[in-house]
């Protein structure tokens, strides 16, 4: 397998750990600590974006370059581009289509991830990872 394909499983698998922790604390919260749900949703998804964002720079990119305000940055805004990518996708599928809401979402992630998300870190935010 080439170096590409395993950075790319890689950084497929960071969004999985990522979200893996978002849905977790994020039932912890709300369930068990009755923190309020907008409140949760917000601490919750910031923190799976934190676990994505030092999962790919470290493990997937391999990008050991200083720690940069403007690459948090630019990861957050490919993040935005992410969301409002699958936002978009999920109200087509599912309102437009009548696809399954949680069919959607898959199917809207994995092709943003494929055609946005991935490629976007690759160049623009791990970029130091690859000259490496």
């Amino acid at each position: 397998m080439s170096k590409t394909h395993k950075r790319i499983l890689k950084s497929g698998a960071s969004g999985v750990v990522a979200s893996v922790i978002d849905l977790s604390m994020l039932l912890l919260m709300v369930e068990l600590f009755e923190v309020q749900l907008a409140l949760a949703v917000f601490l919750c998804a910031s923190a799976g974006a934190v676990a994505s964002f030092l999962v790919n720079k470290y493990w997937a990119f391999g990008d050991r370059s200083p720690f940069s305000m403007t690459q948090v940055l630019t990861f957050a805004l490919v993040a935005l581009g992410s969301s409002l990518g699958l936002s978009l996708i999920v109200q087509l599928l599912s309102v437009g289509a009548g696809v399954p809401y949680l069919a959607s979402k898959a199917i809207g992630a994995l092709l943003l991830f494929v055609a946005w998300t991935y490629p976007a870190q690759s160049r623009l935010v791990f970029a130091n990872g690859l000259k490496a």
